[in-house]
């Protein structure tokens, strides 16, 4: 006769489970498992094996174990797992890469039916189209407000019908219409909460960013700690090169409006004595236009001018002779 573990060697042996994932894994995806059936969970299971492991578990025996694990460890960062274990929710303890685990676990999602009193978590929409169901069927649509009409001996639905929106209970009637219909409405899987990584604890979208979405995101903050700095005349890394461009502004301003002058400045100011040099610069860029340019055009004319002349000299006579 084989002796069946009792209660205490179970909860030991799931205590020394729980601390050695805690002590090899570092990264942990919190999911919540709401209509997770057993075959759906082991799909999952199969799914993550090779770098990741699913742990399920009574709330209190998880807190339990990770608070006393803290304790001899000395690891205080365990305890920031304790306020995301509510509800239905398991551990997902993973070495691979907490993107593509996510997106992996989200595939496990198994289709479910209206069943009476559920929460509905998306709107449900009926299709119009023939139904296939006989015309004593009609009561159901009835009750619904449904509008139907018969089409050779079967009910067909004229336009498309919120039968359920999101947020809302699902009632008898709604039930055994969907049923009736075939139409499994939701579907259920494990749904990434949070993720812990290291001791920090994040939200799953975070996962979602890329790197060109970091980089806007740091270069906005470098913008606000600049305008900040600028604001109130606290030196920053951000703020530096602006002042020093501004300060060599005051300074090229000072220069300019007074004797004093430096290497740099003196240009400026020769430029700002004698503007015609503006246009002796500008002139050999004008000189240079494109060939459909008024220079290369003045010269084409020129040259259809000249033949004219050469034609006339040629006749031995003016143009008035």
């Amino acid at each position: 006769m084989v002796n069946k573990p009792s209660k205490a060697d179970k909860k030991t042996a799931y205590d020394a489970k729980l601390c050695q994932l805690l002590d090899d894994y570092s990264q942990i995806l919190i999911a919540a498992a709401d209509n997770v059936g057993s075959t759906q969970l082991q799909n999952i299971r199969r799914g993550l094996r090779g770098d990741s492991v699913v742990l399920m578990g009574k709330n209190t025996m998880m807190k339990r174990s990770v608070r006393i694990h803290s304790e001899k460890t000395g690891n205080k960062t365990f305890l920031n797992l304790l306020p995301l274990l509510q509800g239905n929710v398991g551990l997902i303890f993973t070495k691979g890469d907490l993107k593509e685990v996510s997106e992996e676990v989200a595939k496990y999602k198994v289709g479910a039916p209206a069943r009476v009193g559920l929460v509905a978590p998306i709107d449900v929409v009926v299709p119009p189209g023939n139904t296939g169901l006989d015309p004593s069927q009609t009561s159901f649509f009835q009750v619904l407000n449904i509008p139907t009409k018969i089409n050779k001996g079967t009910v067909e639905i004229i336009t498309p019908v919120e039968l359920i929106k999101k947020g809302e209970k699902v009632g008898s009637s709604e039930a055994a219409l969907l049923a009736k219909l075939g139409i499994r409405p939701f579907s259920y899987g494990l749904v990434v909460l949070s993720v812990y990584d290291n001791g920090s604890v994040f939200s799953p979208g975070v996962l979602d960013l890329t790197e060109d979405d970091l980089i806007g995101k740091f270069a906005t903050g470098v913008t606000m700690v600049a305008s900040l700095s600028l604001a109130v005349a606290y030196p920053t890394l951000a703020a530096a090169p602006h002042m020093f461009i501004n300060a060599y502004k005051n300074v090229l301003s000072i220069a300019v409006a007074t004797e004093y002058s430096y290497p740099q400045a003196e240009e400026v100011k020769e430029f700002l004595e004698d503007p015609s040099k503006f246009a002796v610069a500008a002139a050999p860029a004008a000189g240079a236009a494109a060939p459909g340019g008024a220079p290369a055009a003045a010269k084409e004319e020129e040259k259809k001018e000249e033949p004219a002349e050469e034609s006339d000299d040629d006749m031995g006579f003016g143009l008035f002779d």
